[in-house]
């Protein structure tokens, strides 16, 4: 609705990384799809194709869950022997994925190879679950965002890698957009920023 009186009124909608209902007259972000898909197929290399894999969702609904849930299950479609024993909300909360990882580890047990979390607070949380049972040796966990916590964890060797999405780029882009919009100016109505996939063999480039 708020777009849509802007829109009315006149005023140009610039989204970032985040879509609405209602079309703005731009939009900058990264195609939630592409996270997830780097994501699984990097534990579909470590895995050999084989595994059980649990993933933990944001908030039901957003595209950014929806969107990271089918980029995720797209992959696991070419690995039939990659098997989604779980899928669950932890609401994008560090504090709430480690106690969904704790009731995964009391069901799951030893079928556990793999979590996706679908952002770094995810990931996080699950990484303390793992760690405190004592497992993290044999699960791999990955994450999307590549906040400060996570790099430092990846750099540690203790996260097995994050997705880097560029907000800089996306803000950049944007700014740009609002200001020829501003001047009446012709724009492209989407603007894509790729994701990248960070490991210990890379991080260096992204920690600061």
């Amino acid at each position: 609705p708020a777009v849509e009186k802007a829109k009315a009124a006149g005023i140009p909608i610039v989204n970032v990384n985040s879509e609405t209902s209602a079309t703005p007259d731009a939009f900058v972000g990264s195609r939630d799809e592409e996270s997830a898909r780097l994501a699984m197929e990097f534990i579909a290399t470590k895995l050999n194709g084989k595994g059980g894999i649990l993933m933990m969702h944001g908030f039901m609904g957003q595209a950014a869950q929806i969107k990271r849930d089918a980029g995720a299950r797209e992959v696991l479609t070419k690995h039939p022997d990659m098997k989604l024993l779980a899928a669950q909300t932890a609401e994008w909360d560090r504090a709430k994925a480690v106690t969904l990882m704790e009731n995964w580890l009391q069901s799951h047990g030893d079928k556990i190879n793999a979590v996706f979390a679908q952002n770094d607070e995810m990931a996080m949380g699950a990484l303390l679950a793992i760690e405190r049972a004592g497992r993290k040796k044999d699960i791999l966990v990955v994450g999307v965002d590549a906040i400060g916590d996570a790099l430092q964890a990846v750099k540690e060797g203790r996260l097995d890698a994050t997705i880097f999405q560029d907000g800089e780029g996306q803000a950049r882009q944007a700014l740009r957009a609002a200001i020829a919009l501003s001047r009446k100016e012709t724009v492209e109505k989407q603007t894509f920023i790729p994701f990248q996939l960070v490991t210990r063999e890379n991080v260096g480039e992204f920690l600061r």
